[in-house]
């Protein structure tokens, strides 16, 4: 595997309904209809940086998420609804699933993954000596060895700091 810089971004509550999650719409998108799983949000921001960090990355960029049958044929659909690849970049291929959280250290280890935004500390600490660069997304602090990113705009400026000299190209915001 080649040492260029890879991104692996969680879905639930990082991509989407992030800060929202304590809220009706994660309730929603694991216990509404489809359809109203569909028109859920997705997270504050990500549609403002996460394109200039698949840009940043060269498109090496994936989701990988943990979840059963029924909520991975949601978030195929969510992502499709959104017209989510066309408007951040990430490639439709570039999407994992697993069953168990720990399980996304192995998705990590396959592809090379350097930096992981997830919101489970327990995700972190199963890719822990796989993934060098990890960032817990949302509202609560973690110990010292995970970077606290508690938004996207928070996490478009710490990613950035963490590529490599030369890769980075426009991971800042977009502006609206």
């Amino acid at each position: 595997m080649n040492n260029e810089p890879r991104l692996g971004v969680d879905f639930g509550r990082v991509i989407h309904g992030g800060l929202l999650a304590s809220g009706p719409q994660d309730t929603v998108f694991l216990d509404g209809s489809f359809e109203q799983a569909l028109a859920s949000p997705a997270t504050e921001g990500v549609y403002d940086v996460l394109p200039g960090l698949v840009e940043a990355f060269g498109g090496r960029a994936w989701i990988i998420s943990k979840c059963g049958d029924r909520i991975r044929r949601r978030t195929l659909g969510w992502l499709d609804h959104h017209d989510f690849y066309a408007r951040t970049g990430l490639p439709r291929e570039n999407v994992r699933f697993c069953w168990r959280r720990a399980e996304k250290a192995g998705h990590c280890r396959e592809l090379g993954i350097t930096h992981m935004v997830d919101d489970r500390l327990d995700v972190h600490a199963a890719i822990r000596d796989v993934v060098p660069h990890r960032y817990l997304f949302g509202p609560e602090e973690g110990p010292a060895w995970v970077r606290h990113v508690p938004d996207w705009a928070a996490a478009a400026e710490v990613i950035r700091e963490d590529i490599p000299a030369g890769r980075v190209r426009s991971a800042t915001p977009r502006s609206r």
